[in-house]
């Protein structure tokens, strides 16, 4: 995919005068790198000091160790999959091969790539993902946790192969700050974890060409940060490999000045990209998990190396864990909302490995479960690993003194964020916040009171994901879509607008009119948002514990107008549709379960699954998956002001 003329000047009027000015530097910049690169220092006497701490590697579970292995045993065969595409190549791994395509990507100078068009470079994602080398941090954990030489001689032959395809600013892996950023972190986990083994120095410290690697990792991050508008997600991997490799690797004359700006920016920016509610402010929960693992990952450096840490650093993340405690249903499952590329900032684990229940635990090592924390019955690598590196918040004066949640939260007011929970089973996500972050509001959807339907952790109702970010554009339109989400439609067009892949021009504005939740019996919701001005959408929600339903009533103020009302059913989930109800049915820990949803019958009601000629009935179970699911459609009519009724009631078992 190709971005026209149209999209620059689009993208260039989601900018403020300071962004520009500094964008303009990075062009300078690029063009003097490309004739005159930076060099890096000559270094003598570095020395790793970061390792784990004595007993850290002991106290690992068993059954995480069992799962670890056979995940690094996969990895020294040659298998892996990136995204839905399985890979038997990794033994010897092309880096610049895309095998979705069949496309390797051009060489030169990294900001001549056009990495954003498939058809000359291949998928973008497939060929990164492998690069930030968190298949190479399994492979160290399962050397540090067996002792078996052969993990850590394929670590090195990956790297040194790496290093040598890879010559600073040429190529594809040297254009993206968030790549470098998570490369970097591996690299800081792959020196820590293979710490035991005799060659990791002759690797690493007393390796030249590992040396200017990790030089000019740091020189690209602090010479072309991600700003303004774009300063999401990206800048705080970007901040947070930074600080870590200063950390860790501060083996040059500028290491002290890059650790300090790095923390400078990584407290600016988690404070930035989370609301004090503690939810992530692109509200795309995968980037919530994102962001937290890549702050852990970072105080867990900082700790290591005893470099004191702002208290709001701590706090933010604090936050942030509490904040994931409240919204996750009774299977630890959190929403789906917004965009998720199953990125991640730190891996040491195996396949199967519950990366929700992971955090969780992480979260109440380091900070202390509250008492209405869920219950995390799972074990995991990283938490006792992460744990030994940490000092606990309520040690040693690492953090404030706080007011955390004494109850369960279930409305998150700046977020816009409600969920009703019904008598264990049944869990109701309500959508009234804000449309993405930032003016460009890169990983938002067109989802403006949308709901999302759990019953004992099966999507009923569903968020249908992602499945994609370049190369389908018809995907990636469908998948953000208005009507790729339970929520309403008018007039054929979605509530927000988009400008391009990762860019809305114009956003939907919602607000939040009433919540209570007070009766354990009846929880209530109600929100509107302005996006189909002059016209007015508003939604009430009613979550019914005694009769076990959920009941929405969506109200139209405004000229007449078509309207399309989208119910998206998870992909568990069979329908049988006639007239304008439903019967649902689906299968839990081998017992069938149902439920009935009445639709509104002033619409006419079509059932769609697995449709391709536009996009329809589909659901992504993870980024460059899609699996076919079927999504009930109402079409028809409103005039002046017009209430649709949708009652989902659920089957006793």
């Amino acid at each position: 995919m190709t971005l026209g003329t149209g999209w620059y000047l689009r993208r260039l009027s989601r900018m403020g005068p300071r962004e520009v000015g500094g964008r303009v530097g990075d062009a300078v910049r690029r063009r003097r790198w490309r004739s005159a690169p930076p060099l890096a220092p000559a270094v003598t006497g570095a020395r790793f000091t970061a390792a784990l701490p004595a007993g850290a590697v002991a106290a690992v579970p068993p059954d995480a160790v069992k799962r670890l292995v056979a995940e690094a045993d996969r990895l020294m065969a040659g298998h892996a999959e990136y995204f839905g595409v399985p890979r038997d190549d990794l033994a010897d791994p092309d880096w610049w091969y895309d095998p979705k395509t069949g496309r390797r990507a051009p060489g030169g100078y990294a900001f001549d790539v056009p990495y954003r068009d498939e058809e000359a470079a291949g998928d973008i994602k497939q060929i990164w993902e492998p690069s930030r080398h968190q298949y190479l941090t399994v492979l160290a954990a399962a050397y540090a946790v067996t002792g078996n030489e052969r993990y850590a001689e394929r670590v090195a032959e990956h790297l040194r192969s790496w290093w040598s395809a890879n010559a600073p600013l040429r190529g594809v892996h040297w254009i993206s700050g968030i790549e470098l950023g998570i490369r970097l972190l591996s690299w800081v986990w792959i020196r820590r974890l293979l710490d035991g083994w005799p060659g990791a120095a002759a690797l690493f410290e007393d390796n030249p060409v590992a040396r200017k690697q990790v030089w000019h990792h740091q020189r690209w991050l602090a010479g072309f940060p991600s700003r303004g508008s774009s300063a999401n997600n990206h800048v705080v991997a970007e901040a947070a490999g930074q600080f870590a490799a200063a950390c860790a690797f501060g083996w040059f004359p500028s290491s002290a000045r890059w650790r300090d700006d790095a923390l400078r920016s990584l407290q600016r920016h988690l404070r930035g990209n989370t609301f004090l509610s503690g939810l992530n402010r692109e509200l795309a929960t995968e980037y919530h998990g994102l962001v937290l693992e890549l702050g852990l990952a970072a105080v867990a450096e900082a700790d290591a190396a005893g470099v004191p840490v702002p208290a709001t650093v701590r706090l933010v993340l604090l936050r942030m864990t509490d904040a994931l405690a409240a919204v996750v249903d009774d299977r630890l499952r959190p929403p789906r909302q917004g965009d998720a590329d199953d990125g991640h900032g730190l891996v040491v684990d195996g396949a199967g490995t519950d990366r929700w229940a992971s955090l969780l635990a992480t979260g109440d090592a380091v900070f202390g479960a509250l008492p209405w924390w869920p219950t995390v019955t799972g074990t995991d690598v990283r938490t006792p690993l992460l744990a030994a590196l940490i000092r606990p918040y309520a040690k040693e004066g690492t953090g404030p003194a706080v007011a955390r949640p004494a109850n369960r939260p279930d409305h998150f007011a700046d977020a816009g964020l409600t969920v009703l929970r019904g008598r264990g089973e049944i869990w109701c996500r309500c959508d009234g916040g804000p449309h993405g972050f930032l003016s460009i509001a890169a990983h938002a959807h067109a989802d403006a009171l949308s709901v999302e339907v759990r019953h004992d952790g099966v999507d009923v109702l569903a968020d249908p994901g992602t499945f994609c970010y370049h190369g389908q554009p018809e995907w990636r339109r469908y998948f953000r879509s208005t009507l790729g989400h339970n929520t309403l439609e008018l007039d054929g067009v979605d509530q927000s607008v988009s400008g391009g892949p990762f860019l809305w021009t114009r956003h939907a504005r919602s607000r939040v009119l009433s919540v209570d939740t007070s009766d354990p019996e009846v929880s209530r919701w109600c929100a509107e948002h302005d996006g189909y001005g002059p016209s007015v959408h508003r939604r009430r929600v009613e979550l019914r514990a005694g009769t076990r339903e959920v009941r929405v009533v969506d109200e139209v103020r405004g000229p007449r107008r078509a309207v399309r009302l989208a119910f998206h059913l998870g992909p568990a989930v069979s329908a049988d549709l006639r007239d304008h109800r439903a019967v649902l049915t689906w299968r839990r820990d081998g017992e069938e379960r149902g439920a009935v949803l009445d639709l509104p019958g002033e619409l006419s009601w079509r059932a769609h699954r697995g449709e391709t000629d536009p996009p329809l009935g589909w659901y992504s179970p993870g980024f460059g998956r899609k699996e076919p699911a079927t999504t009930l459609v109402g079409t028809g009519f409103t005039d002046g002001a017009r209430e649709f009724t949708t009652v989902l009631g659920f089957r006793d078992r």
